[in-house]
């Protein structure tokens, strides 16, 4: 029980930390509504099988994006804490390594699922009609994915001593994640050398399972058990990782 106050400490901290900051909620609303809006509109007359729009198709990719790109520049906060002397504090406590990343994870974790849910009234716009069941579906995927990725933040911010150099890695890291996930078009018709490393890709499953939960199971490419395993894995694997890191890097 002790330790689950720990994390919840940290949990808090993390959550709050996000919500003092509104003009970082705002901003991170800026890029997915242009992608949207402006180059699903731009793209809008391309004709998607069983689907009415291609703005429709790109939704649940601009989720994903969105929980990405929120997820693994929250791994920005390891630098900040470390420099201003927190995270030293955090280290000597008494308190294990696998606390404290579970307790960033879950914090940030949450913030990025805050941001992506916040996209979700705006399917209106390109006509896609949230059922209840949708949103049921869909809390559960963000918040797998949001963990996995905050890990991936984590870990290059754990092994990174600039912001300089978390932020050239996070963009070398976050755009290939992106653009071959299948966010933006369907890897049915990707080429064969693509589709490879799409698959290695764990964005390309939770993308595929926000597409599942928003528009049917007819718009999943890989089946939903396999993609839940490897989400599951994707973020056990992450923490893992990140617990190793943190007892390495003192």
């Amino acid at each position: 029980m002790n330790e689950f106050r720990k994390i919840g400490a940290l949990w808090y901290r993390e959550v709050l930390r996000y919500w003092r900051e509104k003009s970082r909620i705002i901003s991170s609303l800026i890029l997915p509504l242009l992608w949207l809006l402006v180059f699903g509109s731009g793209m809008r007359a391309i004709q998607m099988p069983g689907i009415t729009n291609y703005q429709m198709f790109i939704f649940p990719g601009i989720l994903g994006m969105s929980l990405l790109f929120t997820s693994i520049w929250s791994g920005i906060s390891v630098i900040w804490d470390r420099e201003f002397g927190f995270l030293k504090e955090i280290m000597v406590a008494p308190v294990s390594r696998t606390s404290i990343v579970i307790g960033k994870a879950l914090g940030s974790g949450t913030s990025a699922f805050i941001q992506g849910f916040i996209l979700l009234p705006l399917s209106f716009l390109v006509g896609i009609r949230l059922e209840p069941l949708s949103f049921a579906l869909l809390i559960p995927v963000m918040i797998l994915l949001a963990i996995g990725l905050v890990g991936v933040g984590l870990l290059i911010a754990s092994l990174m001593s600039s912001m300089e150099g978390f932020n050239f890695i996070m963009s070398l890291v976050i755009m290939p994640m992106f653009f071959t996930s299948g966010a933006l078009f369907p890897l049915t018709d990707a080429p064969q050398w693509l589709k490879y490393f799409s698959y290695i890709n764990p964005m390309t499953y939770g993308v595929d399972m926000l597409r599942w939960a928003t528009l049917s199971s007819s718009a999943t490419v890989i089946p939903v058990p396999l993609e839940v395993l490897v989400l599951l894995a994707f973020a056990a694997a992450m923490i893992v990782a990140c617990s190793y890191t943190f007892s390495v890097k003192k």
